[in-house]
């Protein structure tokens, strides 16, 4: 569990033109920064903005064309808008735009190329896109002073919260049971609440759920085969079969050789059972036969 201390925060987002769907501002109360975001429909109105004509850095992503998930590109520039204009015209498979600057212009720089060096290393670190850059610039050639440096982590510490509240969470650190895979799983998961899928078929499961993640335990197995129409996410399944995550066993079973994270208890089950299920009601606490949802319910005490 984490000792850091939990504060609320207050993000303003606003929509530019009226419409979610199009250029919208988001920022955090007493923060200079400024994070504006734009699908292809609105990026002339992006690049058309006086804050984005400044100092600062950029990302732009969309569905990896080569796979499932998303590919990010991480840019920097005297002028954003300039900047990612060009990197937009080279790269087909971005969808959304987002550019980062000051309010007060007051980013040189050193502190654009320091902030582009630490949004690649955070993103490769966590490995929730796949980056199209094709290079990563080492921090230690990013010569700031120590009190630059410092400003610069805690832009970086308010970026963190803002963009998965927009919808990228290409920073977010992978969870604890998936990353210390040098630990034993008791170790890693040591204070979670395990839950497990056991199917008449023999097919086990153990999982955990950490920071919003369902995380599917290695040495886990999963169906195949089954005759399923799957259609939400037979995609997923085969994506795990040829990045190495499931592996066929001996028995014709699939097996998790790694943890793998999952956006809900539905879509680990339905990968566990080869179907279209209800996580909620498939995934019992461990040793029990109480359900995810009524452990859920047992947590907030029955109430909504």
């Amino acid at each position: 569990m984490s000792s850091e201390q939990s504060f609320g925060r207050t993000i303003q987002l606003f929509l530019v033109d009226g419409k979610p769907s199009g250029l919208r501002r988001a920022s955090i109360h007493g923060w200079t920064g400024i994070v504006f975001l734009s699908g292809a429909s609105s990026f002339a109105e992006l690049t058309s903005r006086d804050e984005v004509d400044r100092t600062g850095v950029y990302i732009l992503t969309g569905p990896d064309p080569d796979g499932e998930g998303l590919r990010a590109y991480v840019g920097s520039g005297n002028s954003v808008s300039e900047r990612i204009k060009q990197s937009a015209l080279k790269r087909e498979f971005w969808e959304t735009a987002i550019a980062v600057t000051t309010s007060d212009d007051d980013l040189s720089k050193g502190h654009a190329e320091y902030l582009e060096a630490r949004l690649i290393e955070l993103a490769s670190a966590a490995k929730r896109v796949r980056l199209d850059n094709g290079t990563h610039p080492e921090i230690s050639r990013r010569r700031l002073p120590e009190a630059d440096r410092a400003n610069m982590e805690q832009f970086l510490a308010n970026l963190k919260v803002i963009l998965p509240v927009v919808g990228l969470e290409m920073l977010k650190p992978q969870p604890q049971a998936v990353r210390r895979t040098d630990k034993p799983v008791e170790v890693r998961t040591s204070g979670e609440v395990r839950f497990e899928i056991r199917h008449k078929s023999g097919v086990s499961a153990e999982a955990v759920e950490e920071d919003g993640e369902f995380i599917v335990l290695e040495g886990s197995e999963a169906l195949t085969g089954t005759g399923y129409v799957q259609q939400s996410y037979g995609s997923l399944k085969r994506k795990l079969i040829h990045d190495g995550v499931l592996l066929q066993s001996d028995d014709g079973k699939l097996r998790f050789e790694k943890p793998f994270p999952f956006s809900s208890p539905s879509a680990a089950s339905a990968v566990v059972l080869d179907r279209n299920s209800n996580g909620r009601v498939e995934w019992k606490v461990k040793d029990s036969k109480q359900s995810y949802h009524d452990w859920q319910e047992s947590q907030r005490g029955g109430e909504y």
